[in-house]
């Protein structure tokens, strides 16, 4: 015999999900499980809608990463209009894009996680969050507010609205940052980059004195994908796919977006409704890897911006020429990275081009586009087909939460088998911990949750005291 634990839902994420814990009756671990527990079935229900709607209408997905799919599905509708998009326009789409890198690293570690590190796994629940965080610490909490308040601030300059932008249109942009917004966000960049190396500076001090942690919690092997620059930089807006294996040996490189499928396939299984992306060349479920942050390190052999490239290097040492396996590595590389994103906007806020009139480019018309941009959580891929009309006969989408389905599940099968043993009390600490493996992902389980084939459906019939009567199922 054996006992249910349910943690539902897991807090402090974007979306709904639960996990399961099937426990024996001498405490022994049995299973554990990630469920994501919602479908909203996006990619159904935009067939037959132009094509040109898709900036605006992919990103009504989430609140919390609009961006990444305002822009993913503008860089694929470039490819549907066979465009060239405009220098000054790319500049501000990236300009834009770095703007949310910014504000969701910022936001999740912050808000989402910090309570964590600062407060500890323990504490009371009541106050582990981000009120807490403020009260205990109320000059770094208002150092994270202002942190996300100039990403978003970077994303109203260029796409309209801190939420759900309308900027990027297929070919282009559709205005030049303004110059009062020019000018305020670049007085106020240079104190944001500093607030940004504090921010890695604290995780960092917060690794040394927790290295046993670290190196312990959720710790497994696994591939890894990211983008990559022609020289194998970190390349988060335009970039080609890198894939290396659990010892860091690649098992492609430079792929192109319109590629992909060519190294990447999904699997399915009964028990959840997001995807299991894998390596093609290492099979399903070896190939299973993992995207985001820590990712990105692991495939990249530098950062061009140099504040991030030298915590970068720290990063590589730590890891001994090896990929990291460690989760909580994530929240690390996701400040680096934050770091980074402030310094490409410091940049790009003293470029010219930024205002050019120049924003839109047409082309030959195309059936088929792809386009692909790393977001916060990872890399984001958009797959469109249209018919002679302009309108969608096939969307799909491989969010980065679905390409760490397998890695999420493997963070809490590993920190509830280190956790949950017999003659142990399974206390809420431990289920925080738990939630903690798997908010090292950023998840956005509102983004991900794209079944394929027919969604099963159960109905039960119970009678007024709860009692089932009658079950009926299809899938």
């Amino acid at each position: 015999m054996s006992r249910k634990i349910e943690i539902n839902p897991v807090t402090r994420v974007e979306g709904h999900g639960k996990v399961i814990l099937k426990v024996s009756d001498n405490g022994k671990l049995e299973d554990a499980r990630l469920h994501i527990i919602e479908f909203r079935g996006f990619e159904k229900f935009v067939q037959g809608r132009p094509f040109w709607e898709m900036p605006v209408l992919a990103q009504r997905l989430c609140g919390i990463c609009p961006v990444s799919h305002h822009l993913a599905a503008a860089k694929t509708c470039d490819m549907l209009v066979g465009a060239t998009v405009p220098v000054a326009a790319d500049k501000i789409r990236r300009l834009m894009h770095y703007g949310q890198m910014l504000q969701s690293h910022a936001l999740h570690f912050f808000h989402l996680c910090s309570a964590d590190f600062l407060l500890g796994f323990d504490s009371n629940p009541a106050l582990r969050n981000v009120i807490g965080v403020a009260m205990a610490h109320p000059e770094l909490a208002l150092k994270a507010i202002k942190l996300r308040k100039h990403g978003q601030e970077i994303i109203k300059a260029t796409g309209g609205k801190k939420i759900h932008p309308t900027g990027a249109i297929p070919g282009g942009m559709n205005a030049p940052v303004k110059a009062e917004d020019r000018d305020r966000l670049g007085n106020e960049i240079a104190t944001i980059v500093q607030w940004s190396e504090e921010s890695v500076n604290l995780c960092l001090d917060f690794y040394q004195k927790n290295k046993p942690l670290f190196e312990s919690f959720a710790v497994f092997d696994s591939p890894y994908m990211g983008s990559v620059g022609p020289k194998g930089e970190l390349e988060l807006y335009h970039g080609r796919l890198r894939g290396v294996d659990a010892s860091g040996k690649k098992v492609f490189d430079q792929v192109p977006c319109a590629h992909y499928l060519d190294e990447i396939a999904e699997a399915v299984e009964d028990w959840s409704y997001m995807k299991f992306p894998y390596f093609r060349k290492l099979g399903y479920p070896d190939g299973c890897y993992r995207v985001g942050p820590l990712a990105r390190f692991n495939v990249a052999d530098s950062i061009p911006t140099p504040k991030a490239q030298q915590f970068f290097t720290v990063f590589k040492k730590l890891g001994g020429g090896k990929p990291i396996g460690g989760s909580l590595f994530y929240h690390f590389a996701r400040l680096v990275e934050m770091l980074h994103a402030a310094e490409v906007i410091q940049k790009l806020l003293k470029d010219d081009d930024i205002q050019g009139e120049d924003l839109v480019n047409r082309g030959a018309m195309q059936q088929e586009g792809i386009g692909i941009i790393e977001a916060p959580r990872g890399t984001l891929i958009h797959h469109y087909r249209i018919d002679k009309d302009g309108l969608l006969t096939k969307v799909n989408l491989i969010v980065a939460t679905t390409q760490n389905n397998t890695g999420m599940n493997n963070a809490v099968k590993s920190i509830a088998t280190s956790f949950i043993k017999p003659g142990i009390e399974i206390t809420e600490g431990i289920l925080n911990r738990i939630e903690a493996g798997i908010r090292c992902y950023d998840p956005c389980l509102s983004c991900a949750t794209h079944a394929l084939g027919q969604m099963p459906l159960v109905v039960d019939i119970v009678d007024g005291a709860g009692t089932l009567l009658k079950r009926l199922t299809r899938g």
